[in-house]
């Protein structure tokens, strides 16, 4: 894979305020991670086996029709109902208008934070019981 096409992946993880993006072109697998998760870049020439991505196996993204859940409040993201429990969405779940996405705790107070419209997952921008701010992106979908 061709440095210039690096960087040109790397361009868009940031543009779009992407955590992760990976891509395989033949037997290359190339994994770009932005620097607020530690930022690395690795390279490694595997044999694909599966796609990495389910998303971009299926589909292209346009990532001008990307929509951006922004949070309605100051508080503590939660990606489940419980610790034990599993997240309410992942990366590639599709989504309708109402499905809860997260929890946000405010004041002691657990708000369920919904999906206004249908689409399907393709970025989480919060981790979980991270504190979030008031219009920090959580949630990307197409």
């Amino acid at each position: 894979m061709e440095a210039e096409k690096i960087l040109e992946y790397a361009k868009i993880l940031n543009d779009y305020n992407l955590s992760v993006i990976e891509i395989t072109e033949g037997e290359t697998k190339i994994r770009l991670v932005s620097e607020q998760n530690k930022g690395q870049i690795t390279q490694c020439n595997q044999p694909a086996i599966q796609p990495v991505n389910p998303i971009s196996a299926a589909k292209s993204i346009d990532f001008n029709n990307l929509y951006e859940l922004k949070s309605p409040m100051v508080g503590v993201f939660y990606r489940a109902p419980s610790p034990d429990s599993a997240p309410f969405v992942k990366i590639g779940d599709k989504v309708t208008k109402g499905s809860v996405l997260c929890i946000i705790e405010a004041m002691k107070i657990l708000n369920e934070i919904c999906a206004d419209r249908d689409g399907e997952i393709v970025d989480i921008c919060a981790q979980n019981e991270q504190i979030i701010e008031y219009g920090q992106t959580l949630f990307k979908i197409f």
